[in-house]
């Protein structure tokens, strides 16, 4: 039991499985809009890409928490973390690391060729670039929301085949709420972050011009999560349940902008996990339905 929970807390299970959960989503998609395939779902290459998404995802978590082994050890909520709290060296995190990464690429490479660059470009940028960055500028959590957009544009074009105008919307969707998703999290978690030296807020600290900047994202995102339906990929059920959504989720900016304290905050960390999942199953149901 304890194995399971220090693998799980080194793979960071509950945003792998986060991640694997927008790519599968976007994999149907991509696998419905597939003229070729005549919108026949392959079931194994789904399975391949969840398996496939875990790995990979699960390995860039481990070499960020090998890089921070040392900034763990200084934070609450990461001082348990197996490497920080000595149940697992950093040679056997990093050979598991390798393991997960090679085998997450080979299966997604198996896909088609894009999938797999694509794949070793977020590891990549996640692990040695939006890593070492957050200790230096808040440009950090720009360069971090492209990796973290990349997996349903990695799912779309698993089941499509290639990059397409869909998939640039569905990776331009899950881009702009890391913005205000992240911000929220830092904000709620600033204390603790600073222990590391960590500046993740537009400004390094919890002020106006951070709260000014959440907002005017979660504004951006309102016309973003239109564009299923204003280029006709979506009707005016996931237009309708997207605009709702947004604009709560704006509502909860608004909030946090007006009284910039952690409990604002943390009413829009919460509302941003409820927002993607509602918005990205809504575009499949509707796209599928059409």
């Amino acid at each position: 039991m304890k194995r399971w929970s220090d693998f799980s807390k080194l793979i960071k299970f509950r945003l792998t499985f986060l991640v694997v959960f927008s790519a599968s989503v976007s994999f149907l998609i991509g696998s419905k809009a597939n003229a070729a395939t005549h919108g026949i779902i392959n079931w194994k290459h789904w399975g391949m890409l969840i398996i496939g998404g875990f790995l990979v995802t699960a390995a860039a978590n481990c070499f960020n928490e090998i890089i921070e082994k040392d900034l763990d050890k200084l934070m609450k909520r990461t001082k348990d973390r197996p490497i920080p709290a000595g149940h697992m060296t950093t040679g056997q995190a990093l050979i598991l690391g390798l393991f997960m990464a090679l085998a997450g690429t080979y299966l997604l490479g198996s896909l088609n060729l894009t999938t797999g660059l694509l794949s070793v470009f977020s590891i990549l940028l996640y692990a040695f670039a939006y890593t070492p960055l957050k200790r230096k500028s808040p440009i950090a959590v720009f360069v971090g929301a492209i990796p973290g957009a990349l997996p349903p544009l990695i799912g779309y074009v698993a089941g499509y085949g290639t990059i397409d105008q869909i998939a640039l919307i569905v990776f331009g969707i899950q881009f702009v709420w890391q913005f205000p998703h992240f911000w929220a999290i830092a904000w709620v978690l600033d204390d603790d972050y600073k222990l590391a030296g960590f500046r993740l807020l537009p400004t390094g600290k919890r002020d106006l011009i951070s709260a000014i900047v959440t907002f005017i994202c979660a504004l951006v995102l309102v016309p973003v999560s239109l564009l299923p339906t204003i280029y006709h990929y979506g009707g005016y059920w996931v237009g309708g349940v997207s605009l709702v959504c947004s604009l709560v989720f704006l509502y909860l900016a608004f909030m946090l902008l007006m009284k910039r304290d952690i409990k604002s905050a943390q009413k829009l960390m919460f509302g941003s996990f409820f927002y993607l999942p509602v918005v990205q199953l809504m575009f499949l149901f509707d796209f599928i339905g059409k």
